[in-house]
C-alpha cells in the first residue's frame, strides 16, 4: 500500500509538474514540500485538502489515507495500540449514532 506522500508524488510527476510549482501554490517550501512526499514530514490537513484539488486526487480517498496514517503513527509502537484502536471505533460508532 503506498503512502500519502507516495501518492502526492506519483500523480506529481505522472501530471509533469515540479515540486517548486506544486509548493508554490500550497504557499510552502520547497523543501517541505519534498519531505512530505518522501515521508519525512507530515502535511496538515489543509495542506492534504489543497494538494488533492491540485493534483486532482479524489479528496475523500486522500484524506482517508492521511487520517490512517496518523492514527498508525500514533499507535504503532504500543502493546495496546490495538485494542484501544477497538474502543476508540466502537466509540466513534457509538458517538455517531447518539448525534443523529
Amino acid at each position: 500500500m503506498k503512502t500519502t506522500g507516495e501518492i502526492i508524488r506519483e500523480k506529481r510527476e505522472e501530471k509533469g509538474l515540479l515540486l517548486r510549482h506544486v509548493s508554490a501554490l500550497l504557499d510552502i517550501d520547497t523543501a517541505i514540500l519534498s519531505k512530505i512526499e518522501r515521508g519525512e514530514r507530515k502535511a496538515s490537513r489543509e495542506q492534504i485538502e489543497k494538494l488533492s484539488e491540485i493534483l486532482e486526487l479524489n479528496k475523500e480517498k486522500l484524506i482517508i489515507q492521511f487520517l490512517s496514517e496518523k492514527i498508525l503513527y500514533e499507535l504503532k509502537d504500543d502493546d495496546l495500540g490495538l485494542q484501544a484502536l477497538k474502543v476508540a471505533e466502537k466509540n466513534l460508532k457509538y458517538g455517531v449514532t447518539k448525534s443523529k
